[in-house]
């Protein structure tokens, strides 16, 4: 007649679970029943990540003055370990006398008024947790030794479901002494509710006589409780039920009995076996509107109330209903968590019952060694990953493109890092790209516009202008590499780069060839004149330009440059940068690159010696020399830096490799041009180191 006690352990360990409550302890009667609900609950708990604190087993009954000794002597270290442990959650399950047991000890040992002296409130006061097997009441034992109510204030009970019968409390007022002749029970409960005897015999209570006038409703209500109880309901529809069972059975047999046979009473030869098939198939409501129903296995289908002790300096108290546990799918478990009134002396609403303080945001749960695993340590989250909630196992990466913040209990977007325009190292670059720029085309108009002079004409003036114009060209190239990638950029960066200073390598390397072959061509005899000449340098610059533009044509057929994002190089910024796409095609070019500037450079240094005429080579070996120290010095720099840092520094080689060629190749010939034209003719030339 009680809904299954499964259902009340599931709702115990949601409860729990409900508090965060992970170190709570366990009280149980040391009889069968409380061994049964030990074994259950272990397990459960243990499933849900619930650590118990302590178990202990209580006497089942409390004998008046007979168990004194041991609950003095033998039980001391129970209260030691209930006191003194950090769970302040305990779980409760037996009956009545187990509260009673646990009242008369604590006030017996002066527990509660130890604990207060040595400002022990919050370990005194615990939140009590009781099965609904268990009622809150007091006995007359109790009164005279003064045992009140206040240290279960606050508690959480599992209580049947249960209404208010119309007319039970007059039924109650009619309750009287007088009922003792038919119904004992009444005569004991009237002495001990009132302290007093129903005795003639001289030797009376100690409370005096009773009056038999007394009134049940000025007893406080922690002795005799005047609304429906869960217990008093179940009792009130196991007898209905039993009234139902009956009903069917005598009206069945009525149907075959003869006239003489109906009014025999039959009830002394029923087995109580011969109602249990019935009564597992009855259905009825009761006076309160509860329909009464069982499963299929016979078991009463209903839930429980979940209510709240209200204690009051009287000894009276008051149930409030707090939430429900019913069986229905869907339904389940619900508390109101506003309408509980928690123990006066806890400090924290709702307490914790935590092994050890929790681990705060930031931190993650490190176990201790030979401990229970809700004891632990906490130990910060390693460099890079966070952790932003109370007691979390281990610490996580962030999601991609965030990183943790200085306390590392949330993720924070990354900023873009790119070279903008509008940085401090973008508007360097950008004006010095363009100071550069304006330079070449002045060199450029200069030439030009002496182009009939005897110093432009030297060395094929159309290879001069060639020079130039790609000088120019890498410039702005620079520019490419400067503001947001996008699909249209890193397509023309490197290629645009690599063919543009293909074209300026070529033209040294075939203005370094015409003059090496013009001073072998000098020598009488020589086969060499044949050779002399623009078609040879042309051929030169356009082979090698073509090799280079069919390498980069090839790349981005295959695998062109696309946008792309940088997440893991730097912690608090996401890389915007310019994939190459295919990294052998991206080292072809500049391996040929390379060659061009190896070639150039060896041919150059070999003529360096050559007769002042065709002094060119001098200078064409000193700019090579700066070119190939710009972009050796390159290569470590740029892969020790990260971000818009590594895009400045390509920039910064690609700007001081071509004004090295500018500055030594054009230079020297532009201060004669402009400052001493006096030596701009062909007898100054021929007699002059340029």
């Amino acid at each position: 007649m009680v809904p299954n006690e499964a259902l009340q352990y599931q709702g115990l360990v949601q409860l729990l679970l409900h508090f965060q409550w992970k170190w709570v302890g366990l009280i149980s009667t040391d009889d069968n029943g409380g061994h049964h609900f030990l074994r259950t609950m272990q397990p459960l708990l243990l499933q849900n990540k619930i650590c118990l604190a302590f178990t202990e087993r209580v006497p089942k009954k409390v004998n008046a003055f007979n168990n004194l000794h041991e609950i003095f002597y033998n039980k001391q270290n129970i209260l030691t370990t209930f006191m003194m442990s950090k769970a302040n959650a305990v779980v409760i399950h037996g009956e009545t006398s187990s509260i009673s047991w646990l009242q008369f000890t604590m006030k017996a040992k002066g527990v509660l008024q130890i604990f207060s002296q040595n400002n022990g409130k919050a370990s005194a006061a615990k939140v009590w947790i009781t099965t609904a097997q268990i009622d809150f009441t007091l006995h007359t034992f109790q009164r005279v030794t003064g045992i009140d109510m206040q240290m279960f204030q606050g508690a959480i009970s599992f209580t049947i479901q249960s209404k208010e019968l119309q007319g039970f409390p007059e039924f109650l007022e009619l309750v009287h002494p007088s009922w003792a002749n038919e119904d004992g029970f009444i005569h004991d409960f009237w002495e001990q509710a009132f302290s007093c005897s129903l005795s003639k015999s001289i030797l009376v209570f100690i409370g005096g006589r009773c009056t038999r006038e007394e009134m049940l409703e000025s007893l406080p209500e922690s002795f005799f409780e005047v609304s429906m109880t869960g217990h008093s309901y179940s009792i009130y529809n196991a007898i209905y039920t039993i009234a139902h069972a009956l009903h069917i059975m005598y009206s069945s047999r009525a149907n075959h009995r003869s006239v003489e046979d109906r009014g025999k009473n039959s009830l002394q030869n029923l087995e109580p076996w011969q109602l249990y098939s019935l009564i597992q198939r009855i259905s009825f409501n009761n006076s309160a509107g509860d329909e009464i129903t069982f499963n299929e296995h016979g078991e009463l289908t209903g839930g429980f109330d979940i209510t709240n002790l209200v204690t009051f300096p009287n000894n009276s108290y008051n149930r409030v209903k707090v939430g429900r546990l019913d069986p229905l799918p869907g339904k389940g478990f619900a508390i109101n968590e506003t309408r509980i009134k928690w123990h006066k002396h806890l400090t924290q609403v709702p307490p914790l019952s935590l092994c050890n303080d929790k681990c705060h945001p930031g931190s993650s749960k490190k176990k201790k060694e030979g401990k229970k695993f809700c004891c632990y340590d906490c130990a910060l989250c390693p460099d890079g990953m966070f952790s932003n909630q109370n007691d979390m196992e281990t610490c996580s990466n962030c999601p991609e493109g965030h990183y943790p913040n200085k306390f590392q209990d949330q993720c924070i977007p990354k900023i873009p890092n790119f070279l903008a325009f509008e940085d401090i190292l973008g508007i360097i670059s950008t004006s010095s790209a363009l100071v550069l720029s304006l330079i070449t085309a002045l060199v450029l108009g200069i030439f030009i516009r002496h182009r009939d002079t005897a110093i432009v004409k030297a060395n094929n003036r159309s290879l001069t202008y060639i020079l130039l114009i790609s000088l120019l060209l890498s410039f702005l190239c620079s520019l490419l590499f400067i503001g947001k990638p996008n699909k249209g950029t890193c397509l023309l960066r490197q290629t645009a780069f690599g063919i543009v200073f293909s074209v300026s390598l070529s033209t040294i390397l075939a203005k370094t060839i015409s003059v090496v072959l013009a001073f072998m061509a000098t020598k009488p005899g020589s086969q060499i004149r044949k050779w002399v000449g623009k078609r040879l340098a042309y051929s030169i610059v356009l082979s090698c330009s073509s090799i280079q533009t069919w390498i980069c044509a090839l790349w981005l057929a295959m695998s062109p440059p696309f946008p792309d994002l940088d997440l893991t190089s730097m912690t608090e910024e996401v890389v915007l940068l310019c994939n190459e796409g295919s990294v052998l095609m991206f080292y072809s070019v500049l391996g040929f690159m390379g060659s061009l500037t190896v070639v150039s450079f060896t041919v150059a240094f070999l003529a360096r010696k050559l007769p002042d005429s065709f002094n060119e080579a001098k200078f064409i070996t000193f700019s090579m020399l700066v070119f190939c120290s710009v972009w050796v010095s390159f290569v470590p720099t740029y892969l020790s830096t990260r971000g818009k840092h590594m895009v400045a520094v390509e920039i910064f080689s690609i700007l001081a490799s071509s004004a090295g060629l500018l500055s030594c190749i054009f230079f020297p010939k532009c201060y004669i041009i402009v400052l001493r034209p006096e030596l701009n003719n062909k007898e100054q030339l021929m007699q002059r180191k340029i």
